[in-house]
């Protein structure tokens, strides 16, 4: 089968082309610069502007199934490129894959397309969105995206939208890491002594490349699947990294409301020391920990994803030897 990724050299896009490549596809990889690592064989690359209509049709040229994971990520309150490219970027590839007579495309959103803030300790697919002004620019550019990619599905195009929680895991040869990957790589290394004991949802990117497909066989046209793994605090988890490599800690919690009570003040300090870290967009969903209910993607399409513990053992042992082949992961009824 020809498939078509955008982004195809990001974190989430490396993991996708590997599961691609053993399935035996024809793939095309989209992205400014292909990257110097890729596991997976027999792709061709291709450079190509999500902006530009013209580029991304070429691109797409003959593609049968297209997974769109361009994204600009970021904690800022306003980013103009962030808005563009996670908005119009989307209508834009989603018009190319209609013109081009793609019968399948499959978007991967976020779960900050949903408003974690204001949503009551629970999140699913009819929780309310990230609509208001006041949310960072990535929820609130994310759900605008998927309000562009609407709009072409009403035109005709057969699209599917996947929202994954947070993401992390190996294969990650990203410089630098992933935000949750450089926290457990320090924590694997024992050099994190203390930890906000707040939570969050994490799911490993390898179930979220797998569930990406499998919205690609059997998703419904036009519907919303959370990508969700386990919830888990940044302080256990942290501490689950530290046991794998073999040290101790973090030893001390931060209080998640202590933090919560201090991000007005912390923020404007961070944006002067040039740091998001303190920003709302870093705590706010961590401080309100929603639960997330994936049972939508485990019923019609088969998603299961793995044990938290499993995806932190693999991804200490990928920090100690990138290049080793990690298990195989076989999901269980």
């Amino acid at each position: 089968m020809k498939v078509a990724v955008t982004g195809a050299a990001g974190y989430l896009g490396t993991n996708l082309l590997s599961l691609l490549a053993e399935r035996g596809d024809e793939i095309t990889a989209i992205d400014r610069v292909a990257p110097r690592h890729s596991a997976a064989a027999d792709v061709t690359w291709v450079s190509a502007d999500v902006l530009d209509p013209a580029s991304m049709r070429a691109a797409l040229d003959d593609a049968e199934v297209v997974y769109h994971l361009v994204a600009v990520i970021t904690l800022a309150d306003k980013n103009d490129l962030a808005w563009r490219v996670n908005t119009e970027g989307v209508r834009v590839v989603a018009e190319a894959a209609h013109a081009v007579g793609a019968r399948r495309f499959v978007h991967a959103s976020s779960i900050h397309a949903f408003d974690q803030y204001s949503c009551g300790g629970s999140i699913d697919e009819t929780t309310l969105r990230s609509t208001e002004t006041g949310l960072p620019v990535y929820d609130r550019s994310k759900w605008a995206g998927e309000i562009e990619l609407r709009k072409v599905i009403e035109s005709g195009l057969d699209a599917v939208i996947c929202n994954p929680t947070g993401v992390f895991g190996p294969a990650d040869h990203g410089t630098p890491l992933s935000r949750i990957n450089r926290y457990l790589r320090d924590a694997a290394r024992g050099r994190i002594p203390a930890m906000i004991n707040g939570g969050f949802d994490l799911v490993d990117v390898r179930d979220v490349a797998r569930g990406l497909i499998l919205a690609g066989e059997s998703g419904r046209t036009g519907e919303n699947y959370l990508l969700g793994g386990e919830m888990i605090s940044m302080l256990d988890l942290c501490r689950m990294a530290a046991r794998h490599g073999g040290k101790k800690g973090p030893r001390f919690s931060i209080s998640p409301k202590l933090v919560s009570g201090l991000i007005p003040v912390m923020e404007p300090i961070g944006k002067r020391l040039g740091t998001d870290v303190v920003s709302k967009a870093a705590l706010g969903a961590l401080v309100s920990a929603p639960l997330v209910d994936h049972g939508k993607a485990t019923r019609e399409l088969g998603y299961q994803p793995r044990p938290i513990d499993d995806t932190v053992r693999d991804l200490v042992a990928f920090f100690a030897d990138p290049h080793a082949p990690l298990p195989d992961f076989t999901p269980t009824a």
